[in-house]
């Protein structure tokens, strides 16, 4: 298999750290791509990953390309035996797809306010757009805070997708303040830190 990806995309490193806590991390070859962010044309990417110039982006030996990246956790956790890091079935399998989607759209937010500030020309900046975006993982965090049950169960792609927010904002974010916002969230972080997956993964310095 492998993986194309971007060593700051927390998409990608929710997949790295997945990888490495279900034992199959040795058997991805881990490929970084032309920069795909907006704007920016890459026709090979284009032509035979995804045509969302999105990654993560898995491709199997066969040629398939799997995309997103719940569903290449959750391949990954079927073919380390299922039910690791997703439950198999049941009301916790929706539960964990709903808070994941919950956290995907959070990263989304972060990712489209950082592209306002970064790509768009300052004369054309929308801050009160900016502001709201950054304001929906902001509340998406305070929901977690408030349920640190989330926090304290066994590691599933939750608590994976948690520690993702968490360091995006770190890297992207640093004088955000999460931390005395949420002190629950960081000793969780601080906690999820001391694992090799989360620790070997981080962001490089931005």
């Amino acid at each position: 298999m492998k993986l194309a990806y971007s060593l700051a995309s927390p998409f990608a490193r929710k997949i790295r750290i997945a990888a490495m806590e279900l034992g199959l991390f040795d058997k991805i070859e881990f490929i970084v791509p032309i920069k795909a962010v907006p704007v920016t044309e890459n026709e090979e990417y284009v032509r035979n990953v995804s045509p969302l110039r999105k990654i993560p982006a898995l491709i199997l030996d066969s040629g398939q390309v799997i995309v997103d990246s719940y569903v290449i956790a959750e391949y990954l956790d079927e073919l380390a035996g299922g039910g690791k890091l997703i439950p198999a079935s049941g009301p916790a399998k929706w539960q964990v797809k709903t808070d994941h989607s919950i956290l995907q759209g959070m990263l989304d937010a972060l990712l489209l306010c950082r592209y306002e500030k970064m790509l768009r020309p300052p004369e054309f900046l929308w801050a009160g757009w900016a502001d709201d975006q950054f304001k929906r993982a902001w509340d998406g965090l305070a929901r977690y805070e408030a349920h640190p049950d989330v926090l304290t169960r066994p590691l599933d792609i939750v608590q994976i997708g948690i520690v993702c927010v968490l360091g995006y904002l770190d890297f992207r974010f640093p004088d955000c303040g999460w931390r005395k916002a949420f002190p629950k969230l960081d000793v969780f972080h601080e906690k999820m830190m001391q694992r090799e997956s989360v620790k070997t993964t981080l962001p490089p310095p931005a």
